[in-house]
């Protein structure tokens, strides 16, 4: 028996997930706060419904998995294995606030460590585009290759800020650097429009927990980008667990990394 997950089955749990959240309008009852997940944050109906129909999914599949999920934190499904990431829906204020502009992610890794993610999937359900990547074999936009930018002219940023009085002051220098910023609110959406070559960097001066960024960093990372923590540090040894870690950066390719870098030690 096959213990790796694929990606058509991680395609299928997408295709369930879309036909349940591309409502567009929730209705009150999926938007009422259910109270805190195991991660702390606010728990809202959709998020459940979102992760008990991927850890079904997942639960059929028969094969032996190990989920970290916002809701429901750490759990073993037909006996633990590989760890799955999981955010059911990454950007549940812009849902909840009928802003459409949210995710699933899901990361596969069979070690304990970042580093060790072989399979990686975001689905944008309003849309039905999808992202994934293999170990090896690329990041993937609807079936069509991903690459990160190629020059070092910064024209986007792409930024995340849990307290903006005290966090965006922080991370001024770099946006000045930038012929635009966005702030979307959703990384695991962020991190997949700088694979594909939208931005050329994402920054964010939060403490986060893994299974928000893990897809997404593959993702930039099989596209030829790079991911660090904010002052330039490898990730690669960072624990897949309900932690907070240490705030992110990435960037499209590593003359932008070192620009980037030059100007936070300013």
């Amino acid at each position: 028996m096959n213990n790796r997950l694929t990606l058509e089955i991680l395609r299928d749990i997408g295709r369930r997930l879309s036909d349940y959240l591309r409502k567009g309008r929730l209705s009150a009852r999926e938007i009422k706060p259910l109270g805190r997940g195991a991660a702390g944050d606010r728990t809202f109906q959709m998020d459940q419904t979102a992760e008990e129909i991927i850890i079904s999914s997942l639960r059929d599949s028969s094969i032996p998995l190990t989920v970290v999920s916002e809701e429901i934190g750490l759990v073993d499904l037909n006996g633990g294995g590989h760890r799955v990431l999981i955010d059911p829906v990454d950007g549940s204020k812009n849902a909840v606030s009928g802003i459409p502009l949210f995710c699933t992610s899901i990361a596969v890794t069979d070690s304990e460590t970042i580093s060790g993610i072989y399979l990686s999937y975001i689905i944008n359900p309003l849309t039905g585009d999808e992202y994934w990547a293999e170990e090896g074999r690329g990041a993937y936009f609807n079936g069509m290759r991903m690459k990160t930018q190629e020059d070092e002219e910064i024209r986007v940023v792409l930024y995340e800020t849990q307290s903006p009085k005290r966090e965006l002051p922080l991370i001024l220098p770099v946006l000045s650097l930038a012929n635009r910023t966005r702030c979307f609110g959703s990384t695991a959406l962020d991190l997949a429009f700088l694979s594909k070559g939208a931005a050329s960097v994402y920054i964010n001066p939060s403490t986060t927990r893994s299974f928000d960024y893990a897809a997404g960093v593959h993702m930039v990372r099989e596209s030829g980008g790079l991911v660090t923590t904010i002052d330039g540090h490898d990730i690669s040894g960072v624990e897949l667990s309900m932690k907070r870690t240490d705030p992110l950066l990435a960037c499209a390719n590593e003359r932008i990394l070192e620009r980037v870098l030059r100007e936070m030690e300013r």
